[in-house]
C-alpha cells in the first residue's frame, strides 16, 4: 500500500535510523530545516479554520483514520520495532492501542452547559478550539504517545504538528502517511530532526498548545520556549514509581506482575515500577523470585518470534543505566541476577534485580529509565510510605497485598497521580493521566485530554425575549 507523504518543505539533508538490536544504520529521515516551520505552523492554522467548524465530519475521519491503522499494521509494527527495539507483539499491541483512542476520542465531544442562578439571563458555556498544537513525542513509545497527544487534540477540532524522537522517526513518519488518507491537508503534519527543531516549533508564534513527554530538564526548556507566546502547556516528564510489598503479600502469586511491571519494554516506561519496597522478613524472597524471572526471560531482537525483552532504544540510555547501575555496585548493591551489558552487537543489558542497596544510590532516587530493579527492606510500613514518596517524582505507585482495604488505605498515603493495588501501570483510554511534583504539568486521558485542548466560551442570553 502507498501513502501519501506528510510535512513540509523540499529535500534537504537526512539523519539516519539506527536499529537498537544491532546499533547500524538501517534506514533515514528528513533533517527538516527550522525555517520550514513557518510553513508547516501557517497550513496547519489555513486547515483549522475548516477542521473545528464540523464536529460529524472530525468523527467521521477520526474512524477511518482508525480504520486505516488498523489496514497499514503489517507496515507499521515491525518498522516500530526496528526503530525502537521493542518486540514485535508488543509493537503490533501499539499500533492497536493507537487504533483503539482514534475511536474513542471519536465518540467524545464537549458539553454544552448551562448556568441559571436567578439572574434575569442564563450563561451557556460553550467550547472552542485552540489552534494548532505542537505534539512532541519520546522515544519509548513513538505512536502509543504520538496518539495520545493528536487524537484528543483533532477530536476538540485543533491542528496538530506532531514530531517524533529523532531516535524513532520513522514509524511516525508512516503512521503520517497512513492517517493522511482519512484528514484533510494540513491537519495533521509529522516534521522530523533533530535539535533545534523541537526547540523552535515549542517556541513558535503559532503554536497555541504544546504537549510534551520527556525529561525533567527538556520539560523546562519546552516551557520556557513556549512561555514568551503564552502557549498552554502539557507537560509528561517520567516518574520514579514504588511498589511497595505489604507482609501479608503472596509472593510467588505476583511475581510475574510485578516483574513485568518493572521491565515491560526494557524498562522504558515513565510508569513502570522502579523501586520496590519489601518487607524485611520478606526481602530475600521476594529478590529470588525477581531473579528467577529476569535470569530466564529471553533477550533479544525484537524481530525474533522468542524474544521477550529488547535492546535499550540508544546508546546514550544504555550508558546511563550501566553507569546508574555500576555506581550503585561501587556503593555497596549486589546484582542477583545481570549487573552488566550483553556481550553482543546493539544496545543490550542484562535484566538486573539489585539487593543491599543504598537507599541514597542513584538507582534509587533517580529514574533509571532501563531493565535494572533494586528491591530494598523496610521494618515498619510508615518507613516504606516515607520512603516511596521520597522523591521529585510522583507519576505512579502500586502497593501489593492480600487484604485490599489496607492495601487501600495505604496507597491513599502515596504522593502520585495514579496509584494501583496488586498490578502497575494499567491505564483506561476514559480515565486522566497526570503527575504531580517534577511528573508533569496539565492532564491527559479521557474528557480531560479532550477538555486540555479547548477553551471555554461563554455567551450571556436573556431568559425572555424583551420587546
Amino acid at each position: 500500500m502507498r501513502h501519501r507523504e506528510p510535512g513540509a518543505g523540499a529535500p534537504g539533508e537526512r539523519f539516519a535510523v539506527l536499529d537498537p538490536a544491532t546499533g547500524e544504520a538501517f534506514g533515514e529521515a528528513p533533517d527538516q530545516r527550522p525555517d520550514e516551520l513557518d510553513d508547516v505552523v501557517a497550513r496547519a492554522h489555513e486547515a483549522w479554520r475548516g477542521w473545528r467548524s464540523d464536529p460529524a465530519a472530525r468523527a467521521t475521519a477520526l474512524l477511518a483514520s482508525a480504520d486505516a491503522v488498523e489496514a497499514a499494521g503489517a507496515e507499521l509494527a515491525p518498522l516500530l520495532t526496528r526503530e525502537q527495539g521493542k518486540p514485535l507483539t508488543e509493537s503490533y499491541a501499539e499500533v492497536a492501542r493507537t487504533a483503539a483512542r482514534l475511536r474513542h476520542f471519536a465518540g467524545m465531544a464537549p458539553e454544552l452547559r448551562t448556568i441559571t442562578d436567578g439572574r434575569p439571563v442564563h450563561s451557556e458555556i460553550r467550547w472552542r478550539s485552540l489552534g494548532p498544537v505542537a505534539a512532541i513525542v519520546p522515544w519509548n513509545f513513538p505512536l502509543q504517545l504520538a496518539s495520545a497527544k493528536f487524537t484528543p487534540a483533532l477530536a476538540a477540532g485543533n491542528t496538530v504538528v506532531l514530531k517524533p524522537s529523532p531516535f524513532t522517526p520513522l514509524a511516525t513518519r508512516l503512521l503520517g502517511s497512513v492517517l493522511s488518507a482519512a484528514l484533510p491537508e494540513g491537519v495533521l503534519t509529522v516534521v522530523t530532526g533533530r535539535e533545534p527543531l523541537g526547540a523552535l516549533l515549542a517556541s513558535h508564534p503559532g503554536i497555541r498548545h504544546v504537549t510534551f513527554t520527556g525529561s525533567v530538564p527538556t520539560g523546562r526548556a519546552v516551557a520556557q520556549a513556549a512561555a514568551p507566546g503564552l502557549a498552554r502547556v502539557t507537560l509528561e516528564l517520567g516518574g520514579n514509581d514504588a511498589a511497595v510489598l505489604l507482609d501479608d503479600v503472596d509472593v510467588e502469586r505476583i511475581a510475574d506482575r510485578l516483574f513485568w511491571a518493572a521491565f515491560r519494554n526494557c524498562g522504558q516506561v515513565c510508569m513502570a515500577v522502579k523501586r520496590v519496597y519489601a518487607p524485611a522478613r520478606l526481602h530475600s524472597q521476594v529478590v529470588e523470585a525477581l531473579a528467577a524471572r529476569a535470569k530466564t526471560v529471553v533477550v533479544g531482537a525484537g524481530l525474533d518470534p522468542g524474544t521477550e525483552l529488547g535492546p535499550l532504544n540508544n546508546a546514550a540510555q544504555l550508558a546511563r543505566v550501566e553507569q546508574c547501575t555500576d555506581r550503585a555496585l561501587a556503593d555497596g548493591a549486589r546484582a542477583v541476577a545481570g549487573g552488566h551489558r550483553l556481550d553482543r552487537p546493539g544496545y543490550f543489558y542484562a535484566p538486573t534485580i539489585l539487593a543491599d542497596v543504598p537507599p541514597d544510590s542513584r538507582v534509587v532516587t533517580e529514574e533509571q529509565f532501563g531493565p535494572v530493579l533494586p528491591v530494598l527492606p523496610y521494618r515498619s510500613l510508615d518507613e516504606a510510605v516515607e520512603a516511596a514518596n521520597a522523591t521529585r517524582y510522583g507519576l505512579g505507585g502500586s502497593v501489593w497485598g492480600t487484604d485490599l482495604d489496607r492495601a487501600g488505605a495505604v496507597v491513599d498515603r502515596l504522593e502520585c497521580g495514579t496509584a494501583w493495588i496488586n498490578h502497575h501501570a494499567e491505564l483506561s483510554l476514559a480515565q486522566p493521566f497526570a503527575g504531580i511534583k517534577d511528573s508533569g504539568v496539565g492532564v491527559a486521558g479521557g474528557a480531560w485530554g479532550l477538555y486540555g485542548n479547548l477553551r471555554p466560551f461563554v455567551v450571556h442570553r436573556p431568559r425572555e425575549v424583551r420587546r
